[in-house]
């Protein structure tokens, strides 16, 4: 199959802050007041809701591994589920199935982190309206939108316990990726250098100095996330 699911990168360019890519962060706004305006509504259809996510996050991404696999391009240096956003889906996927409390705490912190930064910075090289466009987007701003409705609909409350549970999380799966990038000759998470494209990373230093600093500003930014339940609780 050529044309919106090949792999004709020339055919369709991505570029950082174009018209493809300030609609879909339009659509990732919109979308999180649409959720906050209308939760009644949709906690009345839950179930409905949670299967609906659920089977697009899942449906995308089983789409995006065989769209790499036809054509013989999957490599387990850069397909395998360790990148950030990667676990932070998988999560979702289990969130969204037992509704556990724990999960939620810990993709609260990583997945709406990882999640916005793809989506305002992505690593993209291909761009509207091919298949790897819609997937990349959707299955992020999807991310975002799960740890949404469970805060607005499902009344989940991100906890200081959460983000300290968050942060060793995210360290430890750090830690299995770095094995997994010496075994694979791969990047996830950026560990073994930064992205190609423009990036938050690149205000951080160089390698290996911007992990560091990337461990405070994660942290700094996990706590930007509890702050607005932490004002609410002292109110």
């Amino acid at each position: 199959m050529k044309g919106w699911y090949g792999h004709l990168y020339d055919d369709f360019p991505f570029a950082l802050f174009s018209i493809s890519h300030l609609t879909m962060i339009g659509i990732l706004l919109i979308g999180g007041v649409l959720l906050a305006i209308f939760r009644h509504y949709i906690q009345m259809r839950s179930g409905v809701f949670r299967s609906v996510i659920f089977g697009l996050l899942l449906g995308l991404e089983v789409m995006y591994h065989y769209w790499m696999y036809k054509d013989r391009l999957w490599d387990a240096a850069f397909m395998l589920p360790f990148h950030l956003c990667s676990i932070s889906l998988i999560l979702c996927l289990l969130l969204l199935i037992t509704k556990w409390e724990l999960v939620f705490q810990v993709v609260y912190f990583i997945g709406i982190i990882g999640a916005l930064m793809a989506v305002i910075t992505p690593e993209l090289f291909l761009g509207y309206p091919h298949f790897r466009y819609f997937h990349f987007f959707i299955t992020h701003i999807l991310i975002i939108w799960t740890c949404l409705y469970f805060v607005l609909v499902h009344q989940y409350k991100p906890t200081k316990k959460g983000l300290i549970l968050s942060f060793l999380f995210l360290n430890s799966s750090a830690a299995l990726t770095w094995i997994v990038n010496r075994l694979t000759g791969g990047n996830y998470m950026f560990l073994a250098y930064k992205p190609a494209n423009s990036s938050l990373l690149d205000y951080l230093g160089p390698y290996p100095y911007y992990l560091l600093v990337l461990e405070v500003v994660a942290l700094a930014l996990f706590y930007l996330l509890l702050l607005p339940f932490q004002l609410r609780r002292k109110r």
